[in-house]
């Protein structure tokens, strides 16, 4: 299997694949919160956002990412991002992630939402064995939302990224198996 651009949709959200186009709406999103300003995630800003699109699209040249930008159904704003990455089809396995929303989406149905459309595509079109989640150990929201999900925690890598203000990140690894799924 590859992955192929598509776009995924449900009642509250839809997941549609990133374009450069997208960088103003994404950034008006990212205002939402000022998320740039939280040190435990990477969320770009206006300096970073060109940067964070063009790696996004690059990985998806290459075939080991699909990004996708998140479109809230109830007012059809860009409310976020989100992204399979690091594919192995050999393996049958992929990373979600890169995954951040405006503050006034979060807490909400945006992200269920978002993660049950891309379960079950990962599941049952790529037919992905395992779906991995990482994220900071200190980001205990995100840590939640994931085990909500029924992802279990793996592990941690310790001292696993070097982040922009020079700290390392101790990355917690969560996963769910194809047969664990029930979205």
């Amino acid at each position: 299997m590859y992955l192929e651009e598509i776009t995924l949709q449900n009642e509250h959200v839809i997941l549609s694949p990133l374009r450069h186009k997208h960088a103003n709406a994404l950034l008006d999103a990212a205002s939402d919160g000022q998320l740039w300003n939280i040190w435990y995630t990477s969320v770009p800003s206006r300096e970073t956002i060109a940067t964070y699109i063009n790696h996004a699209l690059t990985t998806q040249q290459h075939g080991t990412a699909l990004p996708f930008v998140v479109i809230d159904k109830r007012n059809g704003q860009i409310v976020g991002t989100t992204r399979f990455y690091d594919f192995d089809d050999k393996s049958q396995r992929l990373l979600l992630g890169y995954t951040w929303y405006a503050q006034s989406v979060q807490r909400s149905a945006v992200n269920t939402s978002c993660k049950l459309l891309l379960l079950q595509h990962a599941f049952e079109t790529l037919q992905c064995v395992a779906v991995e989640f990482r994220t900071h150990w200190i980001n205990q929201r995100s840590r939640n939302a994931i085990a909500r999900l029924g992802a279990k925690q793996d592990g941690i890598l310790r001292r696993h990224m070097k982040m922009p203000d020079g700290s390392y990140r101790d990355t917690v690894v969560f996963s769910i198996l194809d047969n664990e799924c029930q979205p």
